[in-house]
């Protein structure tokens, strides 16, 4: 399988298609709602201060509780679990729609991000559950993963923005939760495709060792990044009295098409050492942010950085679908989508303050300490990258899994 073809296939499997763009189109509406909210909260009150607690609310609340809810969705299904998320996500965003009061507004806010459903996590682990018998296939489903996640998070605050700059804060807000409820209602449907729920949970067993432990830092490592390079540029651009926007588009669109042409191929190196290459490559390109003279050159820096960011992203998924036993794939992803939230904000609020002080260049030189943590981390221990792979923490194989392991490199046997 090469190719556009790889893509096809996998959307052709029965339910795939199905379940994959239910959750796509909720990932557009999380990817609304913190900014959503902080602009609804803006226009009622006139302070960004109330806004950024709202929105902060959601966010950290969203980071906290997640991997909570994802272990509920592990030990009870997606089917049971995911209807009651989106009953009191709705209602919580329902709260914030009709309060006047400011308490109110930032409590309910906060309690819409606690439950949000995961819809990236369960759309992730639904490919491996449906792949569990073609698991040389799963890195091109996580790049389709990465491909809904970046479109995602392009769309999203692009259209949630406009909304509220056009004095419609509140159908943003609404627009936002309608798309989640819809994705998240059309996904609970899709009982075929959903994993079984585990007899037996296995979160100690796996989510504590240290092959995960790594792979939680190493997205806690590219959530510094993000959060590094997003105060940076909108730094950057001001200072040099340049749009922030074009800059942003640029970066993105080269992640967008370095994502879908690296699913296209089929790997035989196995995934650790490409995900050392990665991070090699990034932290290369990150060394040229700093010294760009103006705009344009930032944008195409940035945008050499960007080609980094999906590979590294599918391969991080692959790695964590290999080191965790399958009851505790949920939690996993959760808690990765938690640390590099939490790397962001961390590095934002420090990426600020460098830049106050020492301008923006001096902001975006950040950018090289995330992108060397990742390296770091990446390598094996002992210094040798593996032919094999990491030793995974895995169920009991099926004969057809069993054969799948044994005709995929990557994969332990």
């Amino acid at each position: 399988m090469s190719g556009a073809g790889g893509y096809r296939s996998l959307l052709c499997t029965r339910g795939a298609a199905a379940f994959f763009v239910a959750a796509a189109v909720g990932r557009v509406g999380i990817a609304m709602t913190g900014l959503g909210l902080v602009w609804l909260v803006h226009a009622r009150t006139g302070s960004y201060g109330t806004a950024g607690l709202a929105g902060g609310g959601f966010a950290l609340a969203e980071a906290l509780w997640g991997p909570q809810v994802a272990r509920l969705v592990d030990q009870f299904g997606q089917t049971c679990v995911l209807p009651c998320c989106l009953v009191a996500h709705g209602g919580a965003i329902a709260v914030v729609l009709g309060s006047s009061g400011v308490a109110a507004e930032v409590v309910a806010a906060s309690c819409a991000g606690a439950v949000v459903p995961q819809l990236g996590a369960l759309s992730g682990a639904r490919w491996a559950y449906l792949l569990r018998e073609r698991t040389e296939e799963l890195p091109t489903a996580f790049s389709l993963e990465s491909l809904a996640n970046a479109t995602a998070f392009l769309l999203g605050p692009v259209l949630v923005t406009s909304l509220g700059a056009s004095g419609h804060e509140a159908p943003a807000t609404a627009v936002a939760a309608s798309l989640i409820l819809a994705g998240g209602a059309v996904l609970a449907a899709e009982r075929r495709t959903a994993p079984t729920p585990a007899k037996t949970l296995h979160t100690g067993q796996t989510l504590l060792r240290p092959a995960f432990a790594r792979i939680a830092l190493m997205n806690l490592a590219l959530g510094m990044y993000f959060g590094t390079t997003q105060v940076s540029v909108s730094a950057f651009a001001l200072d040099h009295g340049a749009p922030a926007a074009p800059i942003v588009a640029v970066a993105s669109v080269s992640g967008l098409l370095s994502g879908w042409v690296y699913g296209l191929r089929r790997h035989r190196t196995p995934a650790r050492r490409r995900l050392l290459r990665a991070g090699v490559y990034l932290t290369g390109a990150s060394a040229v942010l700093p010294l760009a003279p103006n705009a344009l050159w930032l944008a195409a820096a940035l945008a050499l950085t960007e080609a980094a960011i999906p590979p590294t992203l599918v391969l991080l998924n692959v790695e964590t679908e290999k080191s965790v036993h399958p009851t505790a794939l949920t939690q996993a992803f959760t808690w990765n989508n938690s640390a590099s939230a939490a790397g962001s904000a961390l590095a934002a609020s420090l990426a600020g303050r460098v830049a106050d002080g020492g301008g923006a260049s001096a902001a975006l030189a950040l950018a090289l300490v995330p992108a060397a943590g990742l390296v770091a981390l990446a390598r094996p221990p002992g210094g040798r990258p593996s032919r094999r792979g990491s030793t995974g923490c895995r169920g009991p194989a099926s004969p057809g899994r069993r054969r799948a392991r044994r005709r995929s490199s990557s994969r332990p046997s």
